[in-house]
């Protein structure tokens, strides 16, 4: 990553600026828990999209002005 900074031809506190900053992530990534929570946390929204669309369309509905009776076959509609 360094490198392709060097090559763009950034100045000199571009590069610190982004080796200081690498350098924070690394800081908090090293701490188990918050690595973990942070591996957590990305694919989270998504999966939980993705989990509420499929409980809408795959949600049971209930039978309209009908009761169901203990041993009844359900009706087909």
């Amino acid at each position: 990553m360094m490198e392709q900074v060097r090559a763009s031809g950034a100045s000199r506190q571009v590069i610190d600026a982004k080796m200081q900053e690498m350098n924070s992530m690394k800081v908090l990534l090293d701490n188990p828990l918050i690595n973990a929570a942070i591996t957590f946390l990305e694919p989270f929204p998504i999966g939980l999209i993705i989990s509420l669309i499929s409980a809408a369309i795959l949600r049971r509905r209930k039978p309209k002005n009908r009761e169901l009776v203990v041993g009844e076959p359900l009706p087909n509609s």
